[in-house]
């Protein structure tokens, strides 16, 4: 998911700080046993609650993986998205795990993880509708609010661009047609054609995107923990396992 950090709000926060960020290092996060881990929980197949409102997800089961590797308990937090890194900085959570996108704007406020996967923004409509970029020239687009889709979305000149703050609420005006277009991750719109009895078409990828797990600034210990660990489970077997059961193929970068 590839979704944009307000960086200003961040900024503002980690000034109010005096940019002291709070973090507990790798080795102080072995020793209390736990790891605290946040996400959004509402992504899905990434990340989001069930009908027994248990947190379930590709995000989650590699969270857990990792966890397990590490030889630590997790202990996870959901937050709303457009406070997940601040929270982070602010010490809220060891890592966050909730498909971000490796940006270098991003890259600025928080450390990143290498890629835990890859995906790609495609472009829904209904039968008919626009399937290509040259196709959304002129026409009322669809994306989350504070999203690199919504970034993604406006280079393509958009006669408007509607902003939604869940997922839903953008499939919704597509299918009653409000808007023409919706901008998304592949995987989401999928999870959209899997679950739901609707008409859509999903275009081919028209970007790259590389997926990682958020630290906060400076904590390179745990960084290169949670890289080792994702060698090992990738290395394993763990991970294309996870893989398998949410998509039906291995989505590492390659």
């Amino acid at each position: 998911m590839k979704k944009i950090l307000w960086l200003a709000s961040l900024v503002l926060v980690l000034g109010s700080l005096g940019m002291a960020q709070k973090f507990r290092t790798f080795p102080e996060i072995k020793q209390s046993g736990k790891i605290l881990i946040g996400t959004e929980g509402a992504f899905p197949p990434f990340n989001f609650f069930d009908e027994q409102n248990q947190l379930k997800g590709f995000d989650i089961d590699i969270g857990n993986a990792i966890a397990k590797q590490l030889g630590l308990e997790p202990e996870w937090k959901a937050t709303a998205w457009d406070s997940l890194l601040i929270a982070l900085n602010q010490g809220q959570f060891d890592f966050v795990i909730a498909s971000h996108t490796i940006t270098e704007e991003r890259a600025k406020a928080v450390d990143f993880s290498k890629p835990y996967y890859c995906t790609g923004n495609v472009i829904v409509s209904k039968p008919g509708g626009p399937q290509t970029p040259d196709e959304l020239k002129g026409k009322v687009i669809g994306a989350q609010l504070g999203t690199t889709f919504e970034k993604f979305a406006k280079q393509f000149q958009p006669r408007d661009l509607k902003t939604y703050q869940t997922n839903p609420d953008a499939v919704q005006d597509l299918l009653s047609g409000r808007i023409d277009a919706w901008i998304t991750d592949q995987f989401t719109a999928l999870e959209v054609l899997k679950t739901r009895d609707v008409q859509i078409e999903i275009s081919e990828p028209v970007n790259t995107e590389k997926i990682g797990m958020a630290v906060a600034k400076g904590n390179s210990l745990l960084v290169a923990a949670l890289n080792q660990a994702l060698d090992e489970i990738q290395a394993n077997g763990v991970y294309e396992q996870i893989s398998m059961k949410w998509f039906g193929k291995d989505i590492r970068c390659k």
